[in-house]
């Protein structure tokens, strides 16, 4: 199984290059940042989905899952596919979702749809198996010791349930249904492309779809920060009331921002570009998410140093 683990972690982690590679291209051909053709689709599509795959690789450590790593495996690989299909239209110079104008792009529309729809229903089986009751007698915490690497404590398995304190399983709870909410988004701004694709209104589809781009990206990396926030938190604050009050302070903060986003996005209330937006959304959540995740790994090594240094 840690091998498995280490492998769905290389997965997200060279998704996360493609994209950044594609950023690369995009500063140094130009082109529209709009539109759907675009360099910052390969970009945008790279970062996010190899965050997701290190997210829930990282998350299903602390869930009652069954067949953790098929639903991994699958879930990596639809993200490598649409990764893929996305980078492959975008150097062809024509669009990827909702793009009839051949065999080949219908093609490769219908296996992005295909694929969205696969990523919805692993979300589903997540969230549903986290809310499902801990069995105390089997599995064991995430290690968190210390002097432990990063990767190791992140990584560590945690076999058969919910593990962790309540302020932990709250936020991981919390993360996967916002994750869910995320992928809903994502599944209405398919369905609505793909009716107009299909009715022959091909850059209506792109308008309907694309506008609710942000309220998608807000709510697509909650996954990753409501749980790194109660890491962090318990490796700083020994008080588990005071974990779980600052927990349920952070969720319902999250779900109040991402309410407003998702009420402008559906009412098409813009200020930028709703791709700008999403941006702007996901890069907020998962900078704070991995500033949360950074602290935690740091502040107990230099507290410790702090302890030993001679005064």
């Amino acid at each position: 199984m840690a091998n498995m683990t280490r492998l769905w972690y290389l997965i997200g982690l060279l998704l996360i290059v493609s994209g950044l590679v594609h950023l690369g291209v995009l500063v140094l051909d130009g082109g529209p940042w709009d539109g759907p053709v675009s360099w910052r689709k390969p970009f945008t599509f790279g970062v996010s989905f190899g965050l997701s795959v290190l997210s829930l690789t990282w998350v299903s450590q602390f869930i009652r899952l069954r067949r953790r790593n098929v639903l991994l495996g699958v879930f990596a690989v639809a993200s490598v596919v649409e990764v893929a299909l996305i980078s492959v239209q975008a150097w062809r110079g024509v669009p990827s979702h909702f793009n009839m104008s051949t065999d080949v792009d219908s093609l490769i529309a219908r296996t992005l749809a295909a694929g969205g729809f696969t990523l919805i229903a692993i979300a589903i089986f997540m969230t549903i198996s986290a809310f499902r009751p801990s069995h105390p007698d089997t599995g064991e915490p995430p290690s968190t010791d210390p002097g432990g690497s990063l990767i190791v404590q992140l990584a560590g398995s945690v076999g058969g349930r919910l593990a962790g304190s309540p302020s932990m399983r709250l936020a991981v709870q919390a993360g996967l249904g916002t994750f869910l909410a995320a992928m809903a988004f994502g599944g209405i701004m398919i369905a609505r492309g793909v009716v107009e694709a299909m009715t022959g209104s091909q850059q209506l589809a792109y308008t309907v779809a694309g506008s609710l781009k942000p309220a998608h990206a807000i709510l697509m990396h909650g996954v990753l920060l409501l749980p790194a926030l109660a890491w962090l938190l318990s490796r700083t604050h020994p008080s588990e009331q005071t974990r779980l009050r600052v927990v349920r302070l952070a969720i319902w903060t999250y779900i109040t921002v991402s309410a407003i986003v998702s009420a402008l996005a559906l009412f098409d209330i813009t200020i930028v570009s709703p791709s700008t937006a999403s941006v702007l959304c996901a890069g907020a959540i998962s900078g704070l998410a991995i500033g949360a995740l950074a602290l935690g790994t740091y502040l107990p090594h230099i507290r410790r140093r702090r302890s030993v240094t001679p005064r």
